[in-house]
């Protein structure tokens, strides 16, 4: 308990699945939890349930992938907590299909949401995550930043950009000796509302449990727990580097 007491931390994507879990975990461990995503009602109901745990928390509602929406979002942190101590750049979904049937705009749309928000959250939250003098970013990718997949293309082109524009933020922010340590977690199959759908199709699920070794599909709360450490002190020494929480799909 308490390895995030009395930080400030910013998660997207946080209504539901992994964000919704890593708030809850958050909280647990003593921060401040500044939810956000673009689903209004959803971002209510994620809101109201951390009230059972500590006090203080809030949610913007804001698009990831637009500029201005994420300057205004940075200015109401700063006009209300003064500083940022830690930014999870979770938000994210996918769309696979073949590159014959992949059009221009998801294309676009899948480096939008997966990429470009965590670009943006860099840039704009930085100068918050400075000021703190210890600041930790935590950025989703996932094994398709690492291996690649048929009929995920735009998917694995993002989630491999979000890899090592990961690795770059944390040598620019070491040679800038600002205090930012900036990390990526790569999970493998993971029960969320948004994979749901799928996993409920007895054949797609069984192909995917055929390839890993542990045999089963991760929890939200597992990759929470990952995301805990590195954001927490106990990480002070890991920047540039990948989590990967994949049931030991990578290692064959």
């Amino acid at each position: 308990m308490n390895r995030l007491l009395n930080k400030i931390a910013l998660i997207t994507g946080a209504a539901s699945g992994i964000g919704l879990a890593t708030a809850r975990r958050f909280a647990e461990q003593g921060a401040t939890v500044i939810l956000g995503d673009r689903n209004e009602a959803l971002l209510g109901q994620a809101l109201a349930s951390l009230g059972e745990i500590g006090t203080g928390h809030r949610a913007i509602r804001f698009d990831v992938t637009l500029e201005s929406e994420w300057v205004d979002a940075i200015a109401e942190i700063d006009s209300t907590f003064g500083r940022l101590d830690i930014l999870v750049n979770n938000a994210g979904f996918g769309k696979f299909q073949s590159i014959e049937k992949t059009t221009l705009e998801d294309w676009r749309s899948t480096i939008a949401v997966n990429l470009d928000s965590v670009f943006l959250g860099t840039r704009y939250a930085m100068p918050l995550l400075a000021r703190s003098g210890h600041g930790a970013i935590v950025n989703m990718s996932s094994i398709r930043g690492l291996v690649a997949g048929p009929n995920a293309s735009a998917y694995c082109a993002a989630k491999a950009g979000v890899r090592l524009f990961t690795k770059a933020t944390a040598l620019e922010c070491a040679q800038a000796g600002n205090g930012i340590r900036v990390n990526s977690v790569h999970p493998g199959h993971v029960e969320t509302p948004l994979t749901a759908p799928a996993y409920a199709n007895p054949e797609i699920a069984r192909e995917f449990l055929e390839h890993t070794p542990l045999g089963r599909f991760a929890k939200p709360t597992e990759v929470a727990d990952a995301i805990v450490f590195l954001a927490s002190d106990e990480a002070s020494y890991m920047t540039g580097s990948e989590v990967v929480i994949d049931g030991g799909i990578t290692a064959q």
